[in-house]
């Protein structure tokens, strides 16, 4: 049986599935992920987050590479993955994404907000850290050319993208939210996540816990993969876009 085939044949029998994506589902947008070579941490430095607080040189660099896009994690179209992830949302083959990833793609390609939980937060737009004033990025950039603080103009609270950067809490209802989602689903999809960040890692094996079957897709093993029921290395596009065919087709 093809991989496509059998991954097909799982979401066919699925009424709950829930889908888990990293890094390497917006690779294929051009999206640079955080690890490998030539990846995002071993061009730059991550800030910390306890940084950025503290550091008004490091808060100047981190708004420089939000604004001259030198991370490159905003920007990019979404690909065939996430419009097959969307279309399973559509069709009620997967009733939830949970996302490691923050640019916004899964939005981006129709997924409904509601139905994606963004576990490391989202590049597309800045909140508040005091009282999390929501500001979206082209009404900040015209401040930081001009060399001022960005601060919240409704509190005066340090601004900073929506994402969750090293040593920031993670977001404590997103992660009840797909802590639950997990506990809950018959099917555990997840979609191009090396699975070695914590405590992301742990959502496909409390799935796996509670009854769910475990699918990866990656193109590199993992270190969950023997507590998987299907493991396929493959590029995630091609591989979902043929599943989705076979779906619609009905041709299991």
């Amino acid at each position: 049986m093809s991989g496509a085939r059998a991954l097909a044949a799982y979401l066919g029998a699925s009424r709950r599935g829930v889908v888990f994506t990293g890094a390497g589902i917006s690779t294929e947008s051009g999206i640079p992920d955080f690890r490998s070579p030539g990846g995002v941490w071993s061009r730059m430095q991550p800030i910390l987050f306890r940084d950025f607080v503290a550091d008004p040189v490091m808060r100047k660099e981190a708004w420089s590479r939000v604004f001259n896009r030198t991370a490159g994690w905003t920007g990019a179209a979404p690909n065939a993955g996430h419009y097959a992830v969307t279309a399973l949302l559509e069709e009620g083959k997967a009733s939830l994404v949970i996302t490691q990833n923050v640019d916004n793609l899964h939005q981006a390609s129709g997924a409904p907000a509601e139905k994606v939980i963004e576990l490391h937060g989202n590049a597309s737009y800045a909140k508040c850290l005091d009282c999390g004033e929501r500001y979206e990025l082209a009404a900040l950039e015209a401040l930081w050319r001009g060399g001022r603080e960005i601060v919240c103009s409704s509190c005066a609270g340090l601004v900073k993208t929506a994402t969750i950067s090293f040593g920031q809490p993670m977001p404590e209802p997103e992660m009840l939210a797909a802590t639950e989602a997990a506990r809950g689903c018959d099917l555990f999809l997840v979609l191009g996540s090396s699975l070695v960040v914590y405590p992301a890692a742990s959502l496909p094996i409390e799935a796996k816990r509670h009854g769910a079957k475990l699918i990866i897709v990656n193109r590199e093993p993992t270190p969950l993969d023997a507590h998987a029921d299907l493991v396929l290395n493959a590029e995630i596009g091609p591989l979902m876009s043929q599943t989705r065919a076979l779906l619609t087709n009905g041709s299991l």
